[in-house]
C-alpha cells in the first residue's frame, strides 16, 4: 500500500483531467463564436440581396407596370422586404447606372464620361476596348417595384452648347440626392408634341428628397423653350453654363470639323464680308454666344433669381467652388467638395477621384477637350470686339462679371 502524500494534495491524474476539460471548453467557445459570426455575416448579406426582382419584358422594356414583367423565379406578388434592403438595393442600382456607357446622340455630346485605365485608350463613347466603364450586367436588369417614382424635372441645365454642361451634370450625379437622365431628352425643342407623359417616362425613379434633373444645352437658344418649361412648372430651377463666347465658338467649330473635315474654314464661316469685317450672326456657332439676346426671352417667363449662371472657366479652374454654388442653388447639402477632384494635366480638365462604388478615377472622354485649330489672331480680335457690348449687357443682366473682356 502506497504511503499517503502530503496533506491537502490531490491525485496527479486530476490535473491533466482539468486541462482536458478546459481545452474542450475553449474549443466549444471558439465554435460558438465562429457560428455567431457566420450567421451575422449571412444576415448582413441577405439584407443587400435584390430580393424579389422583376425581369425585362419580351420587348426589352423595364418592368414596373402591370403586365410588363414577371417576378424572377417566383409568383406574381412581392414578398415583404425590409425597407433597409430596399434602400441599399436602390443605391446599388444608382451606382451602376452612373457608370453605364452613355447613349450615342446626334447632337455632338456623345460622351463623355469614362473611367481612366492607365495605358489603355477609351473609345469615343467611353465603352470600347480599353475603357473600364462598367458594362450592363448579364441577363435581365433587376429593378425593385415600388422604389420611388418618375417625376418631371425640378431643375434643368438649359445651356450652353460647348460651355461645360456635360461636366457639370456628371459632377452633380455624384451627389446622392441628384438623379439625372444621361442622354439629352430634347423635349422642349424637338419632341414637345409627344407630351409631358412621354417626357416624364424618360426620367429616372427618385425617392423623397431627391431631385430629378436633365440637361439639353439647345434649350437656351430655342425661342419656344422658356414658355414651354414655364407651362410645365413655373418653379423649375434653370442652370446655364456659360463660357467666353469666342472660345466657345471655336470649340463648336472644332466639334463640327471632327465630324465633317470638308467644311469651310472658321474664318470664312465667321465673316459675311472679310474685307469689311462684318460678322455673320446667322452662323449658329456665333449666334449662340450672344448670351444677352437669348437671356431676354427667358426673363419674360422666369425671374433672374430662379436662374443660376455657372462659369465654364471656373468649372475647370475651381470645380468644387462652382459645384458649391450649384448645390446651394438646388437646396442640396454640400457633399461634393475639393476632395472629389484632381486635375488631369494631359486632358486639361478636372476629373473625379474614386467615386462611391468605383475603384477608378472618372474623366471626360476623348470627345471632350479636343485640340482647337489655329485661328488667325486678327479674326479672334475682331470676334472679341463684336461680342464685347453683348458681354457687358450680359454682365449687367446677371449681376456677374465673367471677365471675358479683361
Amino acid at each position: 500500500m502506497a504511503p499517503p502524500g502530503p496533506a491537502g494534495a490531490h491525485p496527479t491524474s486530476i490535473e491533466p483531467l482539468s486541462r482536458s476539460i478546459f481545452r474542450k471548453f475553449l474549443l466549444m467557445l471558439c465554435s460558438l463564436l465562429t457560428s455567431l459570426y457566420f450567421f451575422y455575416c449571412l444576415a448582413e448579406r441577405c439584407q443587400t440581396l435584390s430580393g424579389p426582382v422583376v425581369g425585362l419584358s419580351v420587348g426589352g422594356e423595364e418592368a414596373g407596370a402591370p403586365g410588363r414583367g414577371v417576378l424572377a423565379g417566383g409568383p406574381r406578388e412581392l414578398a415583404v422586404w425590409p425597407a433597409v434592403a430596399h434602400r441599399k438595393r436602390l443605391l446599388q442600382l444608382q451606382q451602376w447606372r452612373r457608370r453605364r456607357p452613355p447613349v450615342p446622340r446626334d447632337d455632338g455630346d456623345e460622351a463623355a464620361w469614362v473611367e481612366e485605365t492607365p495605358g489603355l485608350a477609351a473609345s469615343p463613347g467611353g465603352s470600347g476596348a480599353g475603357s473600364s466603364v462598367a458594362e450592363a450586367p448579364p441577363g435581365t436588369l433587376a429593378l425593385l417595384l415600388d422604389e420611388g417614382s418618375k417625376q418631371l424635372p425640378q431643375a434643368i441645365i438649359i445651356g450652353v452648347k460647348k460651355g461645360g454642361t456635360r461636366a457639370l451634370l456628371e459632377f452633380l450625379r455624384v451627389h446622392p440626392d441628384v438623379r439625372a437622365v444621361g442622354a439629352e431628352p430634347h423635349f422642349f425643342d424637338r419632341s414637345y408634341h409627344k407630351g409631358l407623359a412621354w417626357y416624364r417616362d424618360l426620367m429616372p425613379r427618385t425617392l423623397d428628397g431627391q431631385i430629378t434633373m436633365e440637361k439639353t444645352p439647345s434649350y437656351f437658344v430655342t425661342r419656344e423653350a422658356p414658355a414651354r418649361i414655364s407651362a410645365m412648372s413655373k418653379d423649375t430651377k434653370l442652370i446655364v453654363v456659360v463660357r467666353d463666347p469666342v472660345t466657345r465658338a471655336i470649340s463648336d467649330y472644332t466639334q463640327t470639323l471632327s465630324k465633317r473635315p470638308d467644311i469651310p474654314t472658321f474664318e470664312s464661316l465667321t465673316f459675311k464680308n472679310r474685307s469689311t469685317g462684318l460678322i455673320d450672326t446667322s452662323w449658329s456657332a456665333i449666334q449662340i454666344g450672344i448670351y444677352a439676346k437669348h437671356l431676354e426671352h427667358w426673363l419674360r417667363h422666369f425671374p433672374i433669381g430662379q436662374m443660376l449662371f455657372v462659369s465654364g472657366e471656373r468649372l475647370i479652374s475651381d470645380p468644387a467652388g462652382e459645384l458649391g454654388r450649384v448645390q446651394d442653388f438646388l437646396g442640396l447639402k454640400r457633399i461634393i467638395t475639393d476632395k472629389h477632384f484632381y486635375f488631369n494635366k494631359t486632358k486639361g480638365f478636372p476629373c473625379l477621384k474614386k467615386a462611391e462604388g468605383s475603384s477608378k478615377p472618372h474623366c471626360l472622354g476623348k470627345t471632350k477637350g479636343r485640340t482647337h485649330p489655329e485661328i488667325a489672331q486678327e479674326v479672334v480680335q475682331r470676334l472679341r470686339e463684336f461680342y464685347r457690348p453683348f458681354n457687358l449687357k450680359f454682365y449687367q443682366m446677371t449681376g456677374h462679371d465673367f471677365g471675358w473682356d479683361g
